[in-house]
């Protein structure tokens, strides 16, 4: 007789999901990949591996996931929505689960099952997801695993906004500024998520009881799952870790599968030969900038008309002056002589560690700096002004709206608007009588 399987496609929005389960419901095969937006190769992969053991098969399958009704349509097979695939999977096998957080790349999800099913979720942004973690972790030079790694050693926690990702760097590039440890920032952006799906999700109703933790975040990420346990003050006897939790809604898909008709594993890929032929139609553009390269030569003329003087530091003895900015993002260093032209500049990412690249700064300006030359005075503005002050003695600390309108004022005199967009924030100043009026 031949078998028949139970499978479930989840395609996410970053990652796709394969399960196909026995007639007994005994997971006997599962793939977990990202998708990096290559949805249709992902799929034809997964099911490719999957179609090499159970050829010979008969199977049932649905799809689910926010990026799965499309392949639904594309195979000619269901679709289940993705809360109610995970809820099932859970009833199924967890029953004494009271509440059920899933962590997706780009969604969170919280399911009440007591006093009825509630299930609440956020679809709509990804603060507070895989994909927000992801980001937090490129600015400690890390990946998701490292960002778990150092958050192991973690001393103190830090508020850090996880309902968006610029607020969250906004929060984080001071800490890194000021030389707040790494492992500290890292257990803080993991707590910040924990602080948004409580307070997002939750709002107000209590999470207590059993509670699964299900999702690749909370499955890949042990001190992500450790600040949701210890926030909630869960015992072991209540956290409800099940194996394979990234494969949960995937499993809830193979599980409800299970009522629908059965097809041969061949036809199925017979549906998939003959989508791949389907043509994608081209995404419309919007019109280019410049519809000419003689509009873009007369962009780059009008405003490469304005330019700061410059002489070689090679060529200059005596006085000058340097000038710090250290920004959230990035280090500037600009050297001036006595008549405002520069001498010599510097550009560069700070690369979450600012003391470091001021250093850089610093000794390359050394090394090009005549003998006869003399820094006479420096001054230092930005986020990180306290700490370079201290670190290298730099004459002067400077508010750098102050810093701004100054410059601005030099190369033209009388301003009375200055609009400024920087790494994190951005300032608008509004100059009267020579005096900034309003920020």
């Amino acid at each position: 007789m031949t078998q028949i399987l139970h499978m479930g496609i989840d395609i996410g929005s970053t990652t796709a999901k394969i399960v196909v389960l026995d007639g007994n419901l005994e997971m006997v095969f599962h793939r977990y990949r990202r998708h990096y937006s290559d949805i249709k190769e992902s799929v034809t992969g997964l099911l490719q591996e999957a179609y090499e053991e159970f050829s010979d098969c008969q199977i049932t399958a649905l799809i689910t996931g926010s990026g799965g009704i499309a392949v639904a349509e594309l195979l000619q097979v269901g679709f289940v929505q993705e809360v109610i695939a995970g809820t099932n999977a859970i009833q199924k096998f967890f029953p004494e689960t009271d509440v059920a957080i899933e962590l997706g790349g780009e969604d969170a999800k919280i399911t009440f099952f007591r006093d009825g099913i509630e299930q609440r979720m956020n679809g709509i942004c990804a603060g507070g997801t895989g994909s927000f973690i992801d980001q937090m972790a490129v600015l400690l030079k890390t990946d998701a695993a490292g960002l778990n790694e150092l958050a192991k050693t973690h001393t103190t926690i830090y508020p850090i906004a996880a309902r968006c990702g610029v607020f969250a760097k906004s929060d984080i590039q001071p800490l890194l500024n000021e030389g707040a440890a790494r492992a500290d920032i890292a257990a803080s952006i993991f707590q910040s998520v924990v602080i948004q799906t409580i307070t997002g999700l939750a709002c107000g109703r209590a999470i207590k009881g059993n509670v699964a933790f299900l999702g690749g975040p909370l499955f890949f990420l042990s001190e992500l799952r450790q600040r949701f346990i210890e926030t909630l003050n869960l015992k072991d006897s209540q956290v409800i870790f099940p194996e394979n939790p990234q494969l949960y809604v995937a499993l809830g898909a193979a599980i409800t599968s299970s009522d629908e008709e059965t097809i041969g594993f061949f036809a199925l890929m017979d549906r998939l030969a003959a989508a791949a032929s389907i043509s994608i139609e081209p995404t419309n553009r919007l019109d280019p900038l410049f519809g000419s390269q003689e509009e873009l030569n007369e962009f780059l003329a009008r405003h490469g008309s304005h330019r700061v003087k410059r002489k070689p530091v090679s060529e200059h003895r005596g006085r000058c002056f340097l000038g710090l900015d250290v920004g959230s993002t990035t280090t500037k260093a600009a050297l001036i002589d006595q008549d405002g032209a520069v001498l010599h500049s510097y550009y560069k990412s700070n690369e979450g560690n600012p003391l470091k690249s001021v250093c850089e700064a610093v000794l390359e300006l050394y090394e090009v700096m005549p003998p006869e030359t003399v820094i006479a005075n420096s001054v230092v503005t930005g986020y990180g002004e306290n700490l370079i002050k201290a670190a290298l003695r730099v004459d002067i600390g400077e508010i750098e709206t102050v810093a701004h309108y100054k410059a601005a004022e030099f190369f033209s005199p009388g301003v009375d608007f200055i609009l400024d967009i920087g790494g994190q924030d951005m300032k608008c100043l509004h100059i009267k009588d020579s005096t900034i009026d309003n920020i």
